[in-house]
């Protein structure tokens, strides 16, 4: 059974890795889960302020992973079709074969937002794709960032624990 909820909790951690990337998996929550269900087995001790405090962790890095992007939009001079833009671009990037696609395809998709908002003002449609672009980044980067840093707690965790877990 450890064996199984030690599985389960690193293929969590590396869905969470993913979904730093991706917006329709939820990175940082994810890689919570499988932290939690390394707490589960019977040879790791529950440790209810690493699970406490990592959890106030990434309901803090979820709330961002919305404010974050919205507000390098707006201070751009952007709107909600830019940040709408970013996500779709990102999914098509994604799909598509295009190198680079992950990163092309945020800004392609929020200058496409911004100019179907207002296809008059093409400096400000760029100016604000930018700035939902730049938003993306910094967000994905504090979500990867935060994931990477579960993983290395569980990988320490389980290290410490491997003569009872193996």
């Amino acid at each position: 059974m450890d064996i199984l909820l030690l599985t389960l909790g690193f293929v969590c951690i590396m869905v969470g890795l993913l979904g730093s990337f991706l917006p329709v998996l939820p990175g940082p929550s994810m890689s919570w889960i499988g932290l939690a269900l390394l707490y589960f087995t019977n040879a790791v001790p529950a440790n209810y302020w690493i699970l406490g405090i990592t959890l106030v962790i990434t309901v803090i890095v979820s709330v961002l992973d919305y404010v974050i992007p919205a507000k390098g939009t707006k201070k751009f001079g952007g709107s909600s079709y830019g940040i709408w833009g970013t996500n779709i671009g990102l999914v098509v990037g994604i799909i598509t074969p295009i190198p680079f696609g992950f990163l092309i395809g945020p800004f392609v998709g929020a200058l496409i937002g911004e100019l179907i908002f207002d296809y008059k003002d093409h400096n400000r449609a760029l100016k604000a794709a930018a700035g939902s672009f730049v938003g993306f980044l910094a967000s994905t980067f504090m979500k990867f960032l935060i994931c990477v840093l579960f993983l290395g707690l569980y990988s320490s965790i389980v290290w410490h624990y491997k003569s009872e877990l193996f």
